[in-house]
């Protein structure tokens, strides 16, 4: 792939506005939220979804010599692929199905290999499906949006705006391992719980949020006991975070000049792009400066501290 294809950007950036168009009108809408599947990640398939993968395949088609992987029709290769584009149509289905804000188109450009990683993600847009707003990042290029680009300057704790990743997840577990950035920003802070991965790390480009923290795939990888209970609750599967999920907003993140880390301060780098399912889920924590970041990556240690004299291994 040509880094600096336009054609491919233009794709991209196209296909998102697209598929923002087709469901903008279904959001709120009462059949929005009926069941008609299980992505390959076990996730719930509602018919809001399935509008927005019709347009995605639509588009590719049209394209040609394209692939894509989207959080439901999983890999699909169109000719001789120029690049694969690692789709999530709706992060934040449930917010879209109750007509929220906190719902967005996320599109990632990635080399035509089914093992590119995400740090080869070149390009990356998350397109607000309700107001229209878009983000889009070029690695080393910067971030374009259609609204300020600001990040917040607090890294106390106790004053901390923040959201995290719960959905799916075994609360009791989850709640151990953030009680203290819950508590301790009860009053200062605010914890908010929005719905969509993607729509909670553009908040930290926006200044309206300090950090983004899911410890889910983290916390079964640490506490393999704790396997079965993520999966009661998951309807059979691990509910986490995939690469479609964070693959642009992290890039967009990082260009912005916040930090993107896993849970432990490693890299996400080296984490497949391209997938879903048992063995690509991905914790992240995505935060507007290194000295918060550092203060969250301790308090999450000392969170699975706790978790292991709760549960042991």
């Amino acid at each position: 792939m040509d880094d600096l294809d336009p054609a491919i950007d233009r794709l991209a950036i196209d296909l998102a506005a697209r598929v923002r168009a087709a469901v903008a009108p279904s959001l709120g809408e009462p059949g929005a939220r009926e069941r008609v599947g299980v992505a390959p990640g076990g996730d719930v398939t509602m018919a809001i979804d399935e509008i927005a993968e019709r347009v995605v395949e639509a588009s590719c088609v049209e394209a040609g010599d394209i692939a894509f992987y989207s959080e439901d029709r999983g890999y699909v290769e169109i000719g001789s692929p120029r690049a694969i584009l690692v789709v999530d149509p709706i992060d934040g289905t449930r917010p879209a199905a109750a007509g929220l804000e906190s719902c967005c188109v996320s599109v990632a450009v990635v080399p035509p290999s089914p093992d590119a990683t995400l740090g080869e993600v070149r390009l990356g847009i998350v397109h607000e499906i309700k107001s229209g707003h878009r983000f889009i990042a070029r690695r080393g290029g910067g971030v374009q949006a259609g609204q300020p680009v600001r990040l917040s300057a607090n890294a106390d704790l106790g004053a901390l705006f923040w959201t995290a990743g719960l959905r799916g997840r075994p609360a009791m577990p989850m709640t151990i391992v953030l009680e203290e950035l819950i508590d301790g920003s009860g009053m200062r802070g605010g914890y908010f719980d929005l719905g969509s991965a993607t729509f909670n790390m553009t908040r930290i480009v926006t200044g309206q949020l300090d950090a983004y923290v899911d410890v889910g795939r983290y916390v079964v990888d640490a506490r393999p006991s704790l396997e079965a209970a993520f999966r009661r609750v998951g309807d059979g599967a691990v509910c986490t975070n995939f690469p479609y999920d964070v693959a642009a907003a992290a890039l967009i993140v990082e260009e912005a000049g916040g930090v993107v880390t896993r849970p432990d301060g490693a890299s996400i780098a080296g984490h497949p792009a391209v997938g879903s399912g048992d063995g690509y889920g991905i914790a992240v924590v995505a935060s507007a400066s290194a000295a918060l970041h550092d203060q969250l990556l301790a308090a999450i240690a000392r969170g699975m501290q706790r978790l292991q004299a709760s549960v042991g291994d």
